[in-house]
């Protein structure tokens, strides 16, 4: 029986804070008490934000904190290809549509019904998928601007079956249409997280996903991605989050502390293993 496999896939768009380290040192826990692996994967599809600097800052916090990982490290960046094949297939069995929709057009439609996705944005109503199919082809010949979205109701139909995950033993039901026809493939960069974290999820045979809570409904999504494209389903954990002060979870964007920051302040490893929990 092959061991189990365990990943940190951090993206470098930012420096990492206490609440990256906490999920980093949870799986590599996990993975040594099960005998199992530990691998690291940059997850920078998003080029403007995701640097070369920051990557190397942040492989550089990770060895700070004294964790080993499996060479070589898989770059998304550098696996675009495989994405958009992936995308090719679910448009050859018509579950794509081009949308052609700013972020501001979907506020407007959704002002009065006032519908949120699970992460709270603006429910994405449709509004392209009843594009003619000459439109369509005339949009994109004019080189418009646009992403790629999965008809979500379809998609799940033509599974034909409900669909579960297993989360710490107990069996959940996906719940996708509640996220409506998610971007598969960005205007900007050609791909989405979705689709690129169930290729490589796949492509280096993870087992065991441990990951944030904030992530656990998405899993709906890559359930359904999962079956859709014939890739095997891991098992998932989504861990507790790290609060600041005033309840928040820690975030780059909020300027939560970095570990950089903790080291100027002389604060060691071992101190941000004790303040985890893990010593």
């Amino acid at each position: 029986m092959s061991p189990p496999v365990f990943r940190f896939a951090p993206s470098p768009n930012g420096r990492l804070h206490l609440g990256h380290a906490y999920s980093a040192l949870l799986n590599e826990k996990m993975a040594r008490e099960a005998g199992g692996r530990f691998l690291l994967r940059i997850e920078d599809i998003d080029r403007p934000r995701c640097t070369d600097a920051l990557t190397e800052a942040m492989l550089a916090d990770l060895a700070w904190l004294g964790l080993a990982w499996e060479e070589p490290v898989l770059r998304q960046s550098e696996h675009l290809p495989d994405y958009q094949a992936a995308q090719r297939r679910l448009r050859d069995k018509g579950l794509l549509y081009p949308c052609f929709c700013s972020r501001r057009d979907i506020a407007l439609a959704t002002a009065e019904t006032g519908e949120r996705d699970p992460e709270g944005q603006p429910l994405y109503p449709g509004t392209c998928r009843h594009l003619s199919a000459e439109d369509r082809s005339r949009r994109l010949a004019n080189g418009e601007p646009h992403a790629w979205r999965l008809a979500m109701d379809k998609a799940v139909a033509s599974i034909g079956v409900p669909l579960y995950f297993s989360e710490e033993g107990s069996s959940v039901p996906a719940q996708a249409e509640a996220w409506g026809d998610v971007v598969l493939a960005r205007k900007d960069i050609g791909t989405s997280y979705h689709i690129a974290v169930v290729v490589d999820d796949a492509r280096q045979g993870v087992t065991q996903v441990v990951r944030g809570r904030d992530l656990f409904h998405a899993t709906s999504i890559h359930l359904v991605l999962q079956h859709l494209l014939g890739l095997p389903t891991p098992r998932y954990l989504h861990h507790a989050l790290i609060d600041d002060a005033e309840g928040r979870k820690l975030s780059k964007s909020l300027g939560s502390k970095s570990l950089a920051d903790l080291r100027a302040e002389e604060v060691t490893a071992q101190d941000v293993w004790q303040a985890l929990g893990f010593e």
